[in-house]
């Protein structure tokens, strides 16, 4: 049997920054970085299903600055379920650290229909952790959060740089691989984020080239921001 790799914390750094921005660190990252091997053309869609309970801890948290919260989503890439993950985001302080389990669309059908026991005879820890949240705590799915990634990944340091352009948000409807469920564009016209994370030490190399200081830092989760773009439309935090 396959041992599972132990998660660990990582730096993560996010920036509002503008097309402009990118089109200009684009060649400089290509130069020494490679392009991730799941990005066809260079990019691929991501969809995330995030949930929270009755009291919004995930969104309250975030918003409050609390140093030491969660929060769960279910994962899919390019609308296939060829690769579904069950995921859960963990930050402590300045770091982050994210454990995951697959799941098949028929264990992802029984999730959404509110059958969450099986997730109890699953062996790792995300999937007994989130069928807690789902029976005691009312954990239910809150928005949906779409983008196109371009992921670079530079193997000193273990850096991963991506891009995340067209965030939009969607909700009231769950059935993630319908590719006609409306949705919101979040960010406003000619704006993305970038994201850099890192393991070790984030080399010289790319804080020369990153416009850390110049670029706006953002505190504000992909998440965060679609609850809000969904706020006008359904009236309710």
């Amino acid at each position: 049997m396959e041992r599972q790799k132990k998660p660990i914390f990582r730096h993560e750094l996010k920036y509002l920054i503008s097309e402009r921005e990118r089109d200009i660190l684009l060649p400089r990252l290509k130069e020494f970085t490679k392009a991730d091997s799941h990005a066809k053309n260079g990019s691929y869609f991501i969809r995330s299903l995030y949930f929270d309970d009755i009291a919004r801890s995930a969104y309250v948290d975030k918003e409050a600055g609390v140093s030491s919260r969660r929060k769960y989503r279910i994962r899919i890439y390019n609308l296939s379920n060829d690769f579904i993950s069950l995921e859960c985001k963990q930050k402590e302080g300045s770091y982050i650290r994210k454990i995951s389990a697959r799941l098949t669309p028929s264990e992802l059908n029984d999730i959404l229909n509110g059958n969450y026991y099986f997730l109890l005879s699953r062996k790792e820890e995300v999937c007994s952790q989130f069928a807690v949240e789902l029976l005691s705590n009312g954990l239910r799915p809150e928005v949906i959060v779409d983008y196109d990634r371009r992921p670079f990944i530079m193997d000193a340091g273990t850096v991963r740089v991506t891009f995340d352009e067209h965030v939009r948000s969607g909700f009231m409807k769950w059935d993630i691989f319908d590719g006609t469920i409306p949705v919101y564009e979040t960010l406003e016209s000619g704006k993305l984020i970038m994201e850099v994370k890192y393991t070790e030490f984030l080399p010289q190399i790319m804080r020369d080239i990153l416009p850390l200081n110049a670029a706006e830092q953002v505190a504000a989760s992909k998440y965060v921001m679609c609850c809000d773009a969904m706020k006008e439309l359904r009236g309710v935090i």
